[in-house]
């Protein structure tokens, strides 16, 4: 009796009952192609949590290099003119209308007559709308107080001389050797600086 007839029959006995009749050869190579889908699910997988990670630094980049919104009021910061050619004001408006900067000036009490002198705004100086109100420090006996508004000047456009104007009362307080306090109150137009203009102590000498 040939060997291929029994071997084919015993195959057919055993999927009569219910078992796996495939061929040795025929399941090492579905076995072999099961391994290959399920390499190629991994890499397909993979690819996609890269591309996923990639995506999500790019957003987060792109949130963190976005341009800060500009401030309300921050087109009036920069220098303006005080009482006196070569003296001025220095103006920043910051967050929530809060206002730094100085008032650069010459002395001109006997001790101090001709030097330049920097006094810096006392914490507190606001910008409402375009409000203004400031007091500086004491620096020999005086200080300077401004209640006011940031208004549209003669300058054409922006970073002309004049372009903004701060325009309102200015009040320098001073206290004498006998701790005797005085005010004198004026009202005043400071035009701003062009913007090429940044005025050195060394400048105004």
């Amino acid at each position: 009796m040939s060997r291929l007839p029994l071997a084919s029959g015993i195959y057919n006995s055993l999927g009569i009952i219910g078992l796996d009749t495939r061929r040795p050869s025929q399941v090492g190579c579905e076995f072999r192609i099961e391994a290959k889908i399920l390499i190629h699910i991994r890499l397909w997988a993979r690819a996609c949590l890269v591309v996923f990670c990639l995506f999500a630094a790019l957003t987060l980049f792109a949130q963190t290099t976005t341009a800060p919104a500009t401030l309300p009021g921050s087109e009036y910061s920069g220098m303006y003119g005080f009482l006196h050619d070569g003296e001025f004001v220095q103006l920043t408006v910051e967050g929530q209308g809060r206002v730094t900067g100085f008032i650069s000036r010459y002395g001109d009490l006997d001790s101090d007559r001709g030097a330049f002198l920097d006094q810096f705004f006392k914490p507190g100086g606001k910008l409402e709308g375009n409000k203004l109100a400031f007091t500086t420090e004491t620096v020999h006996g005086t200080w300077f107080e401004f209640r006011g508004t940031i208004e549209r000047g003669d300058g054409k456009k922006a970073g002309d001389e004049g372009y903004y104007v701060l325009k309102g009362t200015l009040t320098e307080n001073s206290t004498d050797n006998m701790k005797k306090t005085s005010s004198e109150s004026r009202e005043v137009t400071l035009k701003s600086f062009p913007q090429e203009v940044n005025p050195s102590h060394a400048e105004r000498k």
